[in-house]
């Protein structure tokens, strides 16, 4: 492990006691605790550089008290343009930002584009509210009024999530400092039950990150290995890199669990990174409040069995840094200037690469997905459907496989990052995942996949086993 990777291992899991301190902490507490520690962490591990958080953070309060009726796409715009002036610091010959940096403002410009929408919501609803001459009751999601500005500091300094994630949106931290009865929500039990598999995850990361170092790719001799061997490769270096990330979000899960972080009753049904779908009262009083069961489905990151096991390339990526997926689909995905699915999840694709960063790697991986996705839609619907139960058995297998070998050809350009790198090793297994999904693609169209009824049968019954068992 690298001297980068040992400082997140140890914000995560000193922010796992700090969060049992602040779970029965009062509002004001909790508000300004949390954000001092927060600051301190950003202080502490990016210096000077702290200064690229707070001029994104003031550029984007000016705009949504400028124009609260349409604050979301110019703080869109705003946070994304900000990130291009980051990354090319260096270029115009100033100081370059630590790593800790470039992490608290990827999450920052989630929660501030996040934060814009949400006061633009509210704008809407009172103008709404004003036309109609009558007042409605609080709105699930909506806020109650629009943040001031130590409000939103305290805010997008919080220490939760602040380098690793999860997203949270402002209307889920408000919830945390106003939570009723903290002390009735559990914390250690699903702590616990959430953290077992995490030393496990990380032996698995050191073994196969030591036999099979990444580095190597990159060597002349590599590349002297034979076809099968070289394809191979690609498997335990997603394997390291999956075991990574998976430590990594289970303690930053730990981290809100401890807190009491982003739970609600189960009833609310509650989505990652969105919060709640459903209205649930207060509980009122501590007995009702210890009479319910709660789950952390808003700050769930990562789905472990789901991303490994799951049959197709779509499902792959809901499994995956959960909410971050729903930040892309509520703020991209739905105001992408195209219709079809696939027209959407490339644009989304390309955003997500630029807000990743500059390195080509990024973008040749991301928009990989978009051809795999429409290869595996096309060829799904147009054959899926023709097979006999068992067929339809065989068929999640191999789809499986293929999925797993698409994420493992794609992880490549994301860890290599350079262009020469990346082509470099897709040209030494003759770019084998976009031949086969062309080829794939070719195949549905002239079997004439994609028409809607193919489509609802063919996506039906895809999971390789049961719905209960996907929760670790």
């Amino acid at each position: 492990m690298s001297p980068e990777e040992w400082t997140y291992l140890v914000v995560l899991l000193i922010s796992i006691p700090i969060g049992f301190l602040f779970k029965k902490a009062g509002p004001g507490l909790k508000r300004w605790g949390a954000a001092a520690v927060g600051l301190g962490l950003t202080l502490f591990t990016c210096g000077p550089h702290t200064l690229h958080s707070l001029i994104t953070i003031l550029g984007t309060w000016a705009l949504i008290q400028a124009q609260p009726c349409s604050c979301h796409a110019l703080a869109l715009a705003w946070t994304f343009s900000y990130l291009l002036f980051f990354r090319a610091l260096s270029l115009l010959g100033l100081p370059t930002p630590t790593p800790f940096t470039n992490a608290v403002q990827l999450l920052l410009t989630l929660k501030l584009v996040s934060l814009a929408s949400e006061v633009q919501d509210l704008h809407l609803a009172q103008r709404k509210e004003m036309a109609s001459g009558f007042s409605k009751g609080p709105s699930l999601g909506l806020l109650p009024d629009v943040p001031s500005l130590m409000e939103t500091l305290s805010y997008s300094y919080c220490y939760v999530g602040i380098m690793t994630g999860p997203f949270f949106r402002y209307r889920t931290y408000l919830d945390w400092l106003e939570q009723p009865f903290p002390g009735a929500v559990p914390s250690l039990r699903p702590l616990l039950r959430r953290a077992w598999p995490a030393p496990l995850f990380g032996l698995l990361f050191l073994l196969s990150s030591h036999l099979f170092p990444l580095e190597a790719v990159r060597e002349d001799a590599f590349y002297a290995r034979p076809l099968p061997a070289r394809l191979f490769y690609m498997i335990p270096v997603f394997f390291a890199f999956r075991m990574r990330f998976y430590v990594a979000w289970i303690a930053a899960e730990c981290g809100c669990i401890a807190a009491g972080f982003g739970a609600y009753p189960v009833a609310a049904k509650a989505r990652a990174g969105g919060g709640p779908t459903l209205q649930c009262p207060p509980p009122s009083s501590p007995e009702n409040a210890a009479s319910l069961e709660y789950d952390y489905e808003t700050i769930r990151n990562i789905d472990c069995y789901g991303t490994d096991f799951c049959v197709r390339v779509r499902e792959g990526m809901r499994h995956w840094n959960k909410t971050v997926q729903w930040w892309l689909a509520q703020y991209i995905y739905k105001s992408a200037p195209a219709h079809s699915y696939v027209l959407r999840s490339a644009w989304t694709m390309l955003l997500s690469a630029y807000w990743h960063g500059l390195h080509p790697g990024y973008y040749l991986s991301f928009l990989t997905i978009p051809l795999c996705l429409a290869a595996e839609g096309q060829l799904e619907s147009a054959l899926r459907g023709r097979l006999s139960p068992q067929g339809q058995k065989v068929w999640n297998c191999v789809h499986w496989f293929l999925k797993m070998r698409a994420y493992d050809y794609m992880c490549m350009g994301f860890v290599l990052l350079s262009l020469g790198d990346t082509l470099r090793y897709w040209a030494s297994v003759y770019f084998c995942i976009h031949v086969l999904a062309l080829v794939a693609l070719g195949l549905g169209l002239a079997l004439g996949g994609g028409s809607p009824s193919r489509r609802k049968r063919a996506s039906q019954g895809t999971s390789l086993a049961p719905e209960k068992l996907r929760e670790e």
